[in-house]
């Protein structure tokens, strides 16, 4: 029994849990947003004829870390809010927000990055893609609806998480 509290106060709080994935989460969405993208549309990159299989790459296990991050962030607002009550009366509004983090990664792993790679590819080796299609365009655009929505969720819940856990 000793042993098991032991175990149980060296283990981090789900605060400290989400806290931590929130802010990785919300870091790297920054990095692969303002940093990567842009520096591989300003080299070229994005002209090349294998891009789309390695952006499909890149992107493919990014989004499975953000699965991993929204399961993880919804699971411990849950658990959170089962234990003690830990949002008080922001809980609605704290498991509101990591489900559409959640929703918004599967919406990415799922349709966003299979149909961007897909539309980007070209079936005819011998005859490169000229432009975006305007299909690509419109799934561009709603991407970037749900980044910034991601974006401002993951901040909002993270905001939530530090009041609540200055509070107690």
């Amino acid at each position: 029994m000793t042993a098991l509290n032991a175990w149980i106060r060296k283990t981090p709080s789900w605060q400290a849990i989400i806290t931590l994935i929130l802010a990785l989460w919300f870091g790297g969405s920054l990095m692969l947003d303002f940093v990567l993208m842009p520096g591989m549309y300003s080299l070229g990159m994005m002209s090349q004829p294998d891009f789309p299989a390695m952006g499909y790459s890149a992107f493919e296990r990014f989004n499975h870390l953000e699965l991993l991050f929204g399961g993880l962030a919804l699971t411990g607002v849950l658990v959170l809010n089962r234990q003690d009550h830990f949002f008080g009366s922001q809980t609605r509004k704290a498991i509101i927000l990591s489900t559409l983090l959640l929703g918004i990664a599967i919406a990415y792993t799922y349709f966003f990055t299979p149909q961007m790679s897909a539309l980007g590819m070209s079936l005819t080796p011998l005859e490169p893609l000229t432009g975006f299609s305007p299909l690509m365009e419109t799934i561009q655009q709603g991407y970037w609806v749900l980044e910034v929505l991601k974006l401002a969720s993951a901040w909002v819940l993270l905001r939530l998480c530090h009041r609540q856990m200055q509070v107690s």
